[in-house]
């Protein structure tokens, strides 16, 4: 079956651009700092999307994410600022992208990112998709008991193996064939790292305060749905790929949208079903290229497939940002669409 139904055919014979969007776990203090100093384009919309914020929820994120006192090594957790950090980067870096004719022919979003990818593919609005996302960050402090989340570098049949994991915590994603990630209680992904270290086996816990993608966070499904039940949604003006089903998605739900947030995450399938129909660019939007880096790793991956990440948090951000501008850029491109 074709996929990039929206695609013409010369799209479609080419390599296409995926622009990848990630979601909690991926953020750090400072990032973007070295484009908002730098670039015109990515500032402009920082300051624009802050000023969203200001008015919708009276915290300004840019003074919380660039404060001088805070260093990319120390964890960034609190979820009403990471949850629109992470949109406003991402949004902005891709919209700076964008403006100077880097133009996607895919989007793809993982759980957080889904929402920016939507609203870049038109299909929320800015202001309603910001708003959603900082609404949705108040829920979890209102409603859900902190957990946590642990990365395990191992095939995912440990998971199904291996009791301590499965009735400790619950999948929340799987990534590649040897990745993927649990969540739950604090006290239980601690005792689970520890129980994994000993056997030698590679874990994380990453940098967030719920144990999303889980039943850890059912507490909130009814205050969400009604706020879902509000928002208005369009039909995509660009391809996007959900790594919810691992397919593209053609319109948005509310009971979709609570999956998004509650169901795991299946990215290892998603990447293969677009490198069944050849290869890609793709271009991580994300703060510190968690999704190349998983791509890289898809054992279904074209040879021809190239991965470009921008931001990081060693100060390469203008030269990466450069670097994809250079090779990725299409003069005209834009009225072609």
């Amino acid at each position: 079956m074709k996929l990039l139904e929206k695609c013409t055919k010369g799209q479609q014979l080419s390599k296409t651009v995926v622009f990848l969007f990630s979601g909690q776990g991926s953020q750090y203090f400072q990032m973007g700092k070295e484009l908002f100093a730098h670039n015109q384009i990515f500032r402009r919309w920082m300051l624009h999307l802050d000023s969203l914020v200001k008015t919708n929820a009276s915290i300004s994120v840019i003074q919380q994410l660039y404060a001088e006192d805070k260093n990319p090594s120390e964890p960034f957790k609190r979820t009403l600022y990471t949850h629109p950090a992470i949109f406003m980067v991402e949004f902005a870096l891709a919209q700076t992208l964008i403006e100077q004719q880097v133009i996607p022919d895919v989007l793809v979003g993982y759980s957080l990112g889904e929402f920016v990818a939507a609203t870049v593919a038109g299909m929320l609005k800015v202001e309603e998709a910001l708003d959603l996302v900082i609404k949705q960050a108040r829920l979890f402090e209102t409603y859900c008991q902190p957990g946590t989340m642990l990365a395990i570098l191992h095939h995912i049949d440990l998971y199904y193996q291996t009791p301590e994991l499965s009735t400790l915590c619950e999948l929340a994603a799987v990534n590649h064939d040897t990745h993927f990630v649990v969540s739950g209680k604090e006290a239980h992904i601690h005792k689970l790292k520890s129980f994994l270290t000993g056997k030698g086996i590679l874990c994380e816990i990453l940098p967030v305060s719920y144990a999303f993608h889980s039943a850890y966070i059912n507490t909130i499904e009814p205050h969400y749905k009604r706020l879902l039940a509000t928002t208005s949604y369009s039909p995509p003006q660009i391809p996007i790929f959900s790594s919810l089903s691992g397919k593209q998605i053609f319109n948005l739900s509310p009971e979709y949208f609570w999956e998004v947030v509650r169901k795991p995450m299946n990215f290892s399938q998603t990447i293969q079903t677009l490198e069944e129909d050849g290869p890609h660019q793709y271009v991580d939007v994300g703060p510190g290229g968690t999704l190349t880096n998983l791509t890289k790793r898809n054992q279904h991956l074209n040879a021809l497939t190239q991965c470009y990440t921008i931001l990081s948090p060693f100060h390469q951000d203008v030269k990466n940002t450069a670097r994809v501008t250079q090779m990725l850029s299409r003069r005209g491109a834009i009225n072609e669409r």
